[in-house]
């Protein structure tokens, strides 16, 4: 009987020492399995966020760039081949384009002949097209030309470097010089190059640009002061009055802001002058220089286009190029990413085109999107010519697109 009772009681024993080394062996074997699991999910969260971030970023760049119209072998269509180094001289214009070297300015059908040439001696030759147009200058050099299809209007020597000109659609042309005892000077001639006037900038800074208003009765200029402790930008601008004895130029209305910006362009749409620096757009309403509430962040191209502001700007560094259409009321007719890197933009009275990549986008005035075209080859500068043609200046030569 008590061996019995002592089996028994080992018997017992056994089972309740098992149990417990196995519960302890089991709760650490779970938490390892929970730790691990819980990184696990972690590192999954992230990468998903990861993913669905470049997902996202990727997906708005193919958007922007998906689905042209048309695909455009440049060689095929109408115009002349030529070598990169001549395609860069070349600027379209007219019925073809215009030349420029530093010994000759020239006008050339679109076969390649040649029309008419001016002999130059420029250093930093400068072509720059208003509509029906052109002025070619030495930069930081000493002359100007001004010519249209028809020929040259005439050739001027200046006393001071050149830093940019400026030409209304009556023909004024306004020219920004350096000066040795001031600021630098805007000289104003007529289109049969008759000096009108000359503003000398003592105490509003060195002038940057300037612009005209759509009837030439206006020109505005926009200038710079850092004599200061503080940047100072001042808008002056001046009427054009033509008399008895011709034309007069005389003061008309000064601008400043607080902000220490620089206003590198101007635009006139209709009487309302539209100021812009290199990320902000500001209106002279009720003789004060305002602000707009937009958010243009880096701003490189500023066109006016039948009276809308086409604005193509980025919000920074590899982000994608953006299109803004603006109308005369201030509101935002057309907002959206139209590519990655802007090469040219071009316009006529009523119709905008830009090259973003390998792309052209054609708008009307009010930001409405006509053609999309997809070229095989990359754009230099274009151009509105006769017959509402798009012209192509490429890395092969000149070409047309209808």
């Amino acid at each position: 009987m008590k061996m019995e009772m002592d089996n028994k009681k080992v018997k017992a024993k056994k089972p309740t020492n098992k149990p417990s080394v196995k519960k302890n062996n089991g709760s650490v074997s779970q938490a390892a399995i929970r730790k691990a699991l819980t990184i696990a999910v972690m590192i999954f969260s992230l990468v998903l966020i990861i993913s669905i971030a470049l997902i996202f970023v990727v997906s708005k760049k193919i958007e922007s760039l998906a689905g042209a119209d048309a695909q455009i072998k440049l060689s095929a269509q109408g115009g002349f081949s030529c070598e990169y180094s001549e395609a860069q001289k070349l600027y379209p214009y007219g019925d073809g384009c215009i030349k420029v070297t530093s010994e000759r300015i020239a006008y050339l059908n679109l076969t390649g002949n040649e029309i008419f040439s001016q002999m130059v001696s420029y250093k930093n030759p400068q072509c720059v097209i208003f509509g029906d147009n052109v002025a070619v200058f030495d930069r930081d050099g000493y002359g100007f030309t001004v010519l249209d299809k028809d020929g040259v209007w005439y050739t001027k020597p200046m006393s001071n470097p050149i830093k940019s000109v400026q030409m209304s659609d009556a023909g004024f042309i306004a020219v920004i010089t350096g000066g040795e005892d001031s600021f630098g000077d805007v000289t104003l001639f007529d289109r049969s190059g008759n000096q009108l006037a000359v503003w000398t900038s003592y105490n509003s800074g060195f002038p940057i640009c300037c612009a005209f208003n759509g009837d030439s009765s206006l020109l505005a200029v926009s200038t710079i002061n850092t004599s200061g402790a503080v940047i100072v930008p001042y808008i002056r601008v001046f009427s054009i009055v033509r008399g008895d004895k011709g034309y007069e130029v005389f003061d008309n209305a000064v601008y400043t802001t607080d902000d220490s910006v620089i206003f590198a362009s101007l635009c006139y749409v209709g009487n309302k002058l539209c100021c812009f620096t290199s990320n902000s757009l500001y209106e002279v309403k009720d003789n004060n220089l305002a602000r707009m509430n937009y958010d243009f962040s880096a701003i490189s191209y500023v066109k006016n286009i039948n009276g809308n502001l086409f604005v193509t700007y980025s919000d920074g560094i590899s982000q994608l190029s953006k299109l803004a259409v603006i109308d005369s009321r201030d509101a935002i007719l057309y907002n959206s990413n139209i590519g990655t890197n802007i090469i040219c933009v071009a316009q006529n009275k009523n119709t905008y085109a830009i090259s973003v990549d390998r792309r052209v986008f054609i708008f009307t005035s009010s930001g409405v999107i006509t053609n999309d075209y997809s070229v095989d080859e990359d754009i230099i500068r274009m151009n509105f010519i006769s017959g509402n043609k798009l012209c192509v200046v490429s890395t092969s030569g000149v070409h047309t697109i209808n």
